[in-house]
C-alpha cells in the first residue's frame, strides 16, 4: 500500500513538471518569435485563471447538479450514513455531504475543493447491490479523493490545460495578424523558431489534454491504496470493480466534463474496457490486479 502511494505520488509531480516546461517552452518561443515580450502570455494566464475560478469555486454544484444526486439526511439511509461517518473517523476527515444517485449501476464521486466543503455522491446500484465490505471499499477509494485534494489537484490541471491552449491559440492568431519578426531582427534563428512554434502550438493542447488524463489515471490508483489505508482490506475494493465491470452499464446522467470525477468510467458498459492514452480511469483489470498484489 505504501509503494503504491508513493509511487504514483511521484509520477504525479512528474507530470506536473512536464506541464510546466511545456508552458515555459511556449512563453520562450514566443518571446524570440514576437516583439511583444511577456504581455501576450500574461493575458493569457488572467485570462485561463478567470475561466477556471468558476470551475474551482462552483464546480462540484455543477457536479452534483449533472449527475442529479439528491442530499440524504441520517434518518433516510442510516446505513450508508454510518459506513461514512465510521471511515470518517478513521481517516480524521470532517463527515462530507451525502448525495443519492437514483442509478441501478454501481458507482459514487466525491468533490469539493477542501475537505470541509467536501460531498460524496454514491448511486443507489451501489448501496443495493455491493457488500458491505465491498461497499466501505468504494466510500474509502472516494473519501481518500477528497484527503488527497485530488479535486484541488485536477483544478491546477485544468488551470494548466486552459493556459496551453489560449497560448497556442494566441500563438496562431499573432501569426496571422501580426506576422513575425523581420528577418533582419531574427535571421534563420527567428525563421526556426516560428516553424517550431507553429507546432508547438498545434500540438501542445493535445499533449497538455493527455497529460490531464494521465494525472487522472494516477490519482485513480493513489486513491485505490489510499482507501486500502483506510479499510485495510483490499479485497473489498476489489469485488466491487468486478462487480462494476460485469455489471455497469453507462450511467443515465453521466457527462463527459464530469466523467474523471468516478470511481469508474461513467460511460463503460458491462464487457467494454477503455483504456489507453485517452482514457479517464486506468483499466479496472489492472486495478483488481494492482490491489491484490497488497
Amino acid at each position: 500500500m505504501y509503494n503504491q502511494i508513493a509511487s504514483n505520488k511521484r509520477k504525479t509531480w512528474l507530470l506536473m513538471a512536464i506541464f510546466l516546461t511545456v508552458i515555459v517552452l511556449l512563453g520562450w518561443v514566443f518571446g524570440r518569435a514576437y516583439n511583444f515580450g511577456y504581455g501576450g502570455i500574461i493575458m493569457a494566464l488572467i485570462l485561463a485563471i478567470l475561466l477556471n475560478l468558476f470551475s474551482y469555486f462552483k464546480g462540484d454544484k455543477v457536479a452534483l447538479a449533472m449527475a442529479k444526486a439528491q442530499p440524504i439526511q441520517k434518518s433516510d439511509n442510516p446505513y450508508v450514513y454510518r459506513l461514512v461517518e465510521n471511515l470518517c473517523l478513521t481517516a480524521g476527515l470532517p463527515v462530507p455531504k451525502i448525495y443519492l444517485i437514483n442509478d441501478p449501476n454501481i458507482n459514487a464521486f466525491a468533490c469539493g475543493r477542501r475537505p470541509e466543503l467536501a460531498s460524496l455522491a454514491i448511486t443507489t446500484g451501489a448501496t443495493s447491490k455491493l457488500e458491505n465490505e465491498e461497499l466501505e471499499g468504494v466510500i474509502a477509494h472516494e473519501l481518500s479523493h477528497i484527503k488527497n485534494y485530488d479535486i484541488r489537484l485536477m483544478t491546477v490541471v485544468i488551470i494548466c490545460v486552459g493556459v496551453i491552449t489560449l497560448m497556442a491559440d494566441f500563438f496562431l492568431r499573432a501569426q496571422f495578424i501580426f506576422g513575425r519578426k523581420s528577418d533582419k531582427d531574427s535571421g534563420n534563428l527567428g525563421a526556426i523558431l516560428m516553424i517550431v512554434g507553429l507546432i508547438l502550438a498545434i500540438l501542445s493542447p493535445v499533449f497538455a489534454s493527455l497529460i490531464q488524463l494521465a494525472v487522472s489515471r494516477k490519482r485513480e490508483y493513489l486513491a485505490d491504496a489510499s482507501g486500502v489505508l483506510l479499510t485495510r482490506y483490499p479485497e473489498g475494493l476489489a469485488r466491487a470493480l468486478e462487480k462494476i465491470k460485469n455489471t455497469n452499464q453507462p450511467l443515465q446522467a453521466a457527462n463527459h466534463a464530469t466523467a474523471h470525477l468516478y470511481i469508474a468510467n461513467p460511460f463503460e458498459g458491462a464487457g467494454k474496457k477503455v483504456a489507453g492514452l485517452f482514457a479517464t480511469h486506468p483499466p479496472i483489470e489492472d486495478r483488481i490486479k494492482k490491489l491484490r498484489l497488497m
